[in-house]
């Protein structure tokens, strides 16, 4: 048994470089596991300067030089956060408001059409039946306002945390996007001379990520926008909510467009029911998915690292349960992460075999 453990050891252990990128890959994870709270500021701005790095290396081939470039862009994406801020989130939050003001009208509307189940279906529901899943479905609408209401009431101090996020973030993302050369020559400073296979990951992933982010990106406007655009015109109600939610919902590949559906069947079902409305609604929105699943998402990562759909949700599970949101946001690169290490990572042949 020793043997074999020694064996493996000296096959996939014995190289210098691969124990300083093991060393590397377990302190990262030990400090994102330990201290990802304390650094998600670090973690949003890194994301938003990988996606605008892009932009301002196509300004400097255009001939602009890298300052104005990055003021350029930053003044940009501050425009376009205060949009956000103060257009679509106002918006959003009164339709919050509508929807839970109309969500008493919603249970009575759903206790009657349970109660009335049994009339047209005697066979597969009783009247007892259908009335107890109506009081239990009601019990827990009630509670679910209750921990609303809670929940809400917790989060107040969190509202001083955004406001600490609304300055922190752009303020480095603007030196992330300045001083980039003299930040990757310091982390350089800082690793071994030899660093070959550290190199070979780093520039894969690096592409990756960028790729990754940026795709991403265009996919929630992209769905988003045509999913607010499509509902409006539909007549649908809370139209900017759902397509936030639908446009957030691709950030969780596959599960994510499956959750979404839900409040959008039950918010189209209760504003036209079992009508022809309904059905175009959610044709349409079928279509919405099936385009940005076929299309949009094919062209957007075409130069992605192919995975398969199960390493996939096995990647959103664990690096979800680790890390929250940043997990499930960071799932595919990390996944690709473990493919690229698992594939360059050097192996010394045993003796037996040669």
């Amino acid at each position: 048994m020793l043997d074999i453990i020694k064996e493996w050891l000296h096959r996939y252990l014995s190289d210098y470089e691969a124990l300083v990128l093991l060393l590397l890959l377990v302190l990262g994870f030990v400090v994102v596991l330990t201290m990802g709270y304390m650094l998600a500021p670090v973690f949003a701005a890194l994301v938003l300067a990988f996606l605008m790095q892009g932009i301002i290396n196509g300004l400097e081939r255009l001939g602009l030089n890298h300052l104005l470039s990055v003021y350029l862009v930053f003044s940009v994406f501050i425009a376009l956060l205060l949009m956000f801020m103060l257009i679509v989130l106002p918006l959003v939050w009164e339709q919050i408001t509508h929807l839970l003001n109309e969500v008493p009208k919603m249970v009575h509307v759903g206790q009657n059409l349970l109660k009335s189940l049994p009339e047209l279906y005697p066979a597969f529901i009783s009247e007892q039946q259908a009335v107890t899943i109506a009081d239990a479905v009601s019990g827990r609408l009630a509670g679910l306002g209750q921990w609303a209401l809670s929940f809400s009431l917790s989060k107040l101090p969190g509202a001083l945390g955004l406001l600490i996020y609304l300055v922190l973030v752009p303020i480095l993302i603007f030196f992330f996007l300045k001083d980039k050369k003299q930040l990757l020559a310091w982390v350089r400073s800082l690793l071994p001379y030899r660093r070959r296979l550290i190199d070979q990951v780093a520039d894969e992933m690096n592409d990756q990520i960028a790729n990754y982010i940026r795709g991403k990106a265009i996919e929630i406007a992209v769905v988003g926008v045509v999913s607010f655009i499509a509902f409006a015109i539909l007549g649908l109600k809370y139209s900017a909510l759902l397509a936030l939610m639908v446009g957030l919902s691709v950030v969780i590949p596959y599960i994510g467009a499956a959750v979404v559906t839900i409040p959008v069947a039950i918010i189209g079902f209760f504003q036209w029911g079992l009508s022809n409305d309904f059905l175009v609604m959610m044709v349409v929105y079928g279509i919405i998915q099936a385009l940005d699943g076929n299309i949009l998402v094919p062209l957007l990562f075409s130069e992605a690292v192919n995975l398969h759909p199960v390493a996939i949700i096995i990647a959103v599970l664990v690096f979800g349960g680790f890390w929250g949101f940043w997990g499930v946001f960071f799932a595919i690169p990390l996944a690709t992460l473990f493919k690229a290490v698992m594939s360059a990572w050097p192996k010394v042949q045993s003796a037996v075999s040669s």
